[in-house]
């Protein structure tokens, strides 16, 4: 979340119509601006695949280590999700 006033930089995007009227919709319908609610929208999305590309980059230097999961393992995590694996 954007929490207070930092330095700022414009772009400018072309978006599909489509998104462009659901923006105005949604800014009306909350009472923000249609700048808060890209702005917002667009550091959540850079935030999250920020998370991911590093969870992923991590992933990747322990598999090149050898550190995998057991099979007990895998099955167990599965099994928390419900999910049965079959042999």
């Amino acid at each position: 979340m954007l929490r207070s006033a930092q330095e700022t930089s414009t772009l400018n995007i072309t978006v599909p119509i489509q998104i462009s009227d659901q923006l105005q919709q949604l800014a009306q319908a909350t009472g923000r601006s249609q700048i808060s609610i890209t702005t917002q929208a667009l550091v959540d999305y850079v935030e999250r695949e920020t998370s991911q590309i590093s969870a992923i980059k991590q992933g990747i230097q322990a598999a090149d280590r050898g550190e995998f999961a057991s099979d007990a393992e895998v099955q167990a995590r599965f099994a928390r999700w419900g999910v049965k694996v079959e042999d």
